[in-house]
């Protein structure tokens, strides 16, 4: 058989033994064979164990029922639950009133859970962002040559940042501090030796020394005083490109006195600049080893006096001391560098990037924007939680829609509550009894302090006795009721020397007909399976039919690292769930872009989308061709949060589904960008532009002004009726006019012809008639004339 064919038949045999295994006991805790109390209760959260005297050592671990009902007491029985208390939890605040200090956005604020291994509590966190909050707001500022322009900008804006800043909170501070880059070769001009009080020797201006990082202003309540030390400043320049930026940021996070960092304030930390920044191992270009420490190094003059020898900080510590410190670190930089601080701001929690015009001049508006954003999101973090426990996350944001896998929520409005969901699962047993870990809000100082008890070991064990003389006058020691034998003793009471073998003894250690001894995997002495031991793990049983490395693998991982053997099962950890444990119960990262879980088109199946919409793929099913195409789905976008109506807006859905950033525009003009069209409720077509920037964050140009359809001219419709009706009257004339005159003439034509037919007869009778009257009677010939004539018109 090839390599592969083994593999194959392998693991048809253990799904063999797994399943004959749960054939043959259903009851977890009978069919693991443990023998000590503490193995027992690992083995499954029903588990317990009896310490009860003279009972049998192999019917000692069962369900707690079961223990009960076959006798054993209650005292004698070892069954730790898993318990949670709240310990302090305040209520969430609406406002804050003058300081902070008693202001709480979180809650509960402390508990206490004891777990057992396996098991899991829930608990509900809630975060309010509360209104008024206190506001730090510190500019560290880039003062090489090429921000001249901009500090005499920002000379004339203090009053303008304060006052803008002053609508969001009533209690603001201020700071101001100043970078440059490292004072040494070859980052610094030192040559003429005028240069170095004046690096701007030779180019007819005057500039102040270099310097690494300087603190010119704390934190304080006189706008004045900002405006009036900006005004003082004078810029510097350095030799290389780069400056040494994140020297003073680390600097400024950590020195809380010197800044004047309040504990119950929202710290936010302007960074601008226009050019990039050394990082980590830059400092050995200059012979500088040392790494940078995290420590506050500013001497009594504010000046940074570690420059030439702590090398510039990493990301890494950079973001454990803003987080230590509660920073939201805003950068506020130009075009030319913002693809470098936007890769920043996914490696650094709780950063926003915005992006300068040459001047500085939109600087207010950034800050403005930034902290609207950093308030429009609440994310929680943990610190300090021990490896064994496994922490899972529902976050149920403001439209109550509950959303698995999720720890932050977006699009909030100052004043809303959010709440997150916690299951706390215990995957194995650390050295420690107890630990305490810490869940906060990112950028926030309020946090949830969680202390955890680890109810893996027994009472009993307390108890044990070394050397007891129920372990047969001393060859063993006797714990939870159970004697733990010395070197070459065997028995359940160490009553059997391994010197003392009999073969008769060998039927004990069969457990079926025609099977090996002891499973194959140990040594039958005193009609008792002494288990090998195994490189591979532990080899358990009382027919050493368990151990811990025979179970299902995935890529070659035992229960994919994500759980533990036990007797051939994988007994997977929290949010893992399968025979190997392979298949995630995390369904956040199936969340696509637009909020929706595989975009609306697919299910999410072990943490991946499987796309069932026809025509879609992706990661997260984004793309479908043959799917309504993307000005189809903006749409409803541009009418919820731009509009404030359609079907988002009716059912709440907006802020979840839509993470587009909206902008007015007088016409489409963006490069790169879809053009879209559609017709709103009255009629009018809204244009507006889909566009993704390189981050990936999505923006809608709407045009300001839609094209209605004009509304029509009366006079026109009067005049345009009335010649219709006139116009049909003219025509209903002549056509009875028409059919008038083709009936008279028909007429006109029948009675001529019946007059000619008339007159011929009328003139033979006359002649017969009148000529006797005329000759008889005359008298009577005027009348009989009369006559005749009437008869012949008749």
């Amino acid at each position: 058989l090839t390599g592969i064919e083994r593999g194959f038949l392998w693991q048809a045999l253990l799904r063999f033994i797994h399943l004959k295994r749960w054939t043959e006991s259903s009851n977890i805790c009978t069919s693991q064979g443990v023998t000590t109390c503490q193995q027992c209760l690992a083995v499954h959260p029903t588990c317990a164990w009896c310490s009860q005297e003279g009972r049998s050592s192999v019917s000692r671990c069962d369900l707690k029922q079961n223990l009960l009902n076959e006798g054993c007491s209650k005292a004698a029985l070892e069954f730790p639950s898993s318990t949670l208390t709240i310990q302090k939890d305040a209520p969430l605040s609406d406002r804050a009133s003058g300081t902070a200090d008693d202001v709480t956005q979180i809650k509960p604020q402390k508990l206490y859970m004891s777990l057992r291994p396996g098991d899991a509590q829930r608990f509900t966190v809630s975060v309010k962002q509360v209104e008024d909050y206190p506001v730090d707001l510190y500019y560290l500022m880039d003062l090489s040559y090429s921000m001249k322009d901009d500090l005499a900008r920002l000379h004339t804006l203090g009053n303008e940042l304060a006052l803008t800043m002053g609508r969001t909170t009533s209690n603001l501070r201020m700071g101001f501090g100043a970078f440059v880059d490292k004072t040494t070769l070859p980052y610094m001009f030192m040559y003429p030796p005028e240069a170095i009080k004046n690096p701007c020797y030779g180019i007819d201006e005057t500039c102040q020394a270099q310097f690494g990082f300087k603190n010119v202003l704390s934190l304080t309540e006189k706008v004045a005083r900002f405006t009036e030390e900006v005004g003082k400043q004078q810029v510097s320049r350095n030799r290389d490109a780069p400056e040494g930026g994140l020297d003073a940021v680390i600097q400024a996070v950590v020195c809380k006195e010197k800044i004047g960092w309040r504990p119950d304030a929202s710290h936010l930390l302007v960074f601008t600049t226009d050019a990039i920044t050394h990082i980590a191992l830059d400092g050995r270009i200059a012979g500088i080893v040392q790494p940078s420490d995290g420590q506050c190094y500013l001497d009594n003059n504010n000046i940074y006096n570690k420059s030439t020898v702590l090398d510039y900080p990493s990301l890494g510590l950079l973001t454990d001391k803003m987080s230590e410190n509660n920073i939201n670190l805003i950068f506020a930089v130009t075009d030319n560098v913002s693809s470098l601080y936007k890769e920043y701001s996914q490696l650094i929690p709780g950063t926003t990037v915005g992006m300068l015009t040459g001047d500085s001049g939109n600087v207010i508006q950034l800050i403005e924007q930034a902290y609207a954003k950093i308030r429009s999101k609440v994310e929680l973090e943990l610190l300090g939680v021990p490896e064994e426990l496994n922490l899972s996350f529902n976050a149920t944001c403001v439209n109550g829609e509950i959303i698995p896998g999720l720890k932050s929520c977006t699009g909030l409005k100052i004043g809303d509550t959010v709440s997150f969901s916690v299951e706390a699962q215990l995957r194995g047993c650390p050295k420690e009894k107890s630990r305490t870990f810490t869940i906060k809000p990112l950028g926030l100082k309020d946090s949830l302090e969680v202390t955890v008890n680890f109810a893996c070991g027994c009472d009993c064990e307390a108890k044990a006795q070394v050397n007891s003389p129920f372990c047969n006058n001393g060859n063993g020691t006797y714990e939870c009721g159970v004697c733990h034998c010395h070197q070459g003793r065997l028995g359940p009471r160490c009553e059997c020397s391994v010197e003392d073998y009999s073969p008769s003894d060998d039927a004990n250690c069969i457990p079926k007909t025609d099977s090996p001894l002891c499973s194959g995997r140990g040594d039958c002495l005193c009609g008792q399976c002494s288990c090998h031991a195994n490189e591979f793990g532990q080899v358990w049983g009382k027919y050493c039919e368990c151990d811990d490395f025979n179970c299902l693998r995935f890529k070659g991982a035992l229960c994919s690292d994500n759980g533990k053997c036990s007797c051939g099962i994988c007994q997977c950890d929290a949010g893992w769930k399968g025979e190997s444990c392979n298949c995630t119960t995390r369904t956040d990262t199936c969340m696509s872009s637009i909020g929706l879980l595989c975009s609306g088109r697919g299910n999410c199946e072990c943490g991946v989308c499987q796309c069932t919409q026809p025509g879609a793929y992706g990661a997260t099913c984004q793309k479908c061709p043959t799917c309504p195409d993307s000005c189809t789905i903006k749409k409803e976008c541009v009418e919820c949060q731009h509009f404030k109506r359609g079907q988002y807006t009716a059912d709440n859905s907006c802020n979840r589904i839509c993470k587009d950033e909206i902008k007015v525009a007088d016409k489409l003009e963006t490069k790169n960008a879809v053009n879209c069209s559609y017709k709103d409720e009255n009629d009018c077509v809204e244009y507006f532009q889909y566009y993704e920037d390189e981050s990936g964050k999505s923006i809608l140009y709407v045009i300001k002004e839609p094209e209605c359809p004009q509304g029509p001219d009366i006079l026109v419709v009067l005049m345009s009726v009335a010649g219709a009706v006139l116009l049909l009257g003219l025509v209903g004339l002549l056509i009875w006019k028409l059919l008038v005159t083709i009936h008279d003439r028909r007429e006109y034509k029948k009675f001529e012809e019946e007059r000619a037919k008339a007159k011929w007869d009328t003139v033979r009778n006359i002649i017969i008639k009148i000529k006797p009257s005329y000759t008889k009677n005359l008298s009577f010939k005027k009348k009989v004339h009369q006559q005749n004539i009437a008869a012949t018109l008749k």
